[in-house]
């Protein structure tokens, strides 16, 4: 019976970690069923606004955020974990803060809002990964969060996602790889299982501001990297 289930593919150590960084990849956006969202003729569902927010030209649209969080940075970093409040989405927390967001929430429970600073791109990027995770808000809230892009309908375009409901994964910490104002790139470490299966990943979300808040680029056709991770060194730690 040993050797039998030694010489088992998916009892290999590879096959494990495959199956939990898929899991991840699911939970942190990658995989969601959009393709459902295109029109008939192949086109990209036009993208829409939370009701009750205001609009502009794309591009960066200013300091302001959609609904008036204050706040404002043209650059700087992280290098302290901010203060937020952890709730829950499903089995999954994610901060929020009277500060950095998320400043409203639409009728459909898409939140969004985040102030424009490296410590509201960081609030983005986390609420991201949760949201982009659930089912029951993931169309809408990629709708709103795509941002107008050569890449946007490649994006809207991704795989049906699987089922992880056996899965479960945190947030253990973050990198702010890079910001100027009108851009950031956030590097969220996640910690993800599955049955007795555990393991780290990194996901690098390339962000941009546009109408007034943080959104997912459009302008590269990976805005999220994922990978696996030995550990939380150069992470600052973060997590409910």
């Amino acid at each position: 019976m040993a050797s039998d289930e030694t010489s088992t593919p998916w009892a290999q150590p590879k096959f494990l970690i495959a199956a939990v960084l898929v899991i991840a990849l699911i939970v942190l956006g990658v995989v969601l069923a959009l393709s459902s969202r295109n029109e008939p003729d192949g086109t990209s569902s036009t993208p829409t606004t939370p009701p009750g927010t205001t609009t502009s030209a794309p591009g960066n649209a200013g300091a302001e955020s959609v609904c008036g969080l204050p706040g404002y940075a043209d650059s700087g970093t992280l290098t302290t974990a901010p203060e937020a409040e952890w709730l829950f989405q499903g089995t999954t927390a994610y901060p929020t803060s009277s500060e950095y967001g998320p400043g409203a929430t639409s009728p459909e429970g898409v939140r969004y809002c985040f102030q424009h600073t490296p410590a509201g791109a960081l609030f983005a990027a986390a609420n991201a990964m949760v949201q982009g995770g659930d089912p029951a808000v993931a169309g809408e809230w990629l709708d709103y969060v795509v941002a107008d892009g050569p890449y946007r309908e490649q994006i809207a375009s991704s795989q049906e996602a699987a089922d992880s409901a056996d899965s479960r994964i945190n947030i253990a910490g973050f990198r702010l790889l890079a910001y100027n104002g009108d851009s950031a790139r956030v590097d969220l470490a996640v910690r993800a299982t599955s049955g007795t299966s555990t393991i780290l990943v990194s996901g690098v979300y390339e962000l941009v501001w546009r109408d007034g808040d943080w959104k997912i680029s459009a302008d590269v056709a990976e805005p999220l990297n994922v990978a696996s991770i030995p550990d939380l060194a150069g992470y600052v730690a973060w997590g409910a």
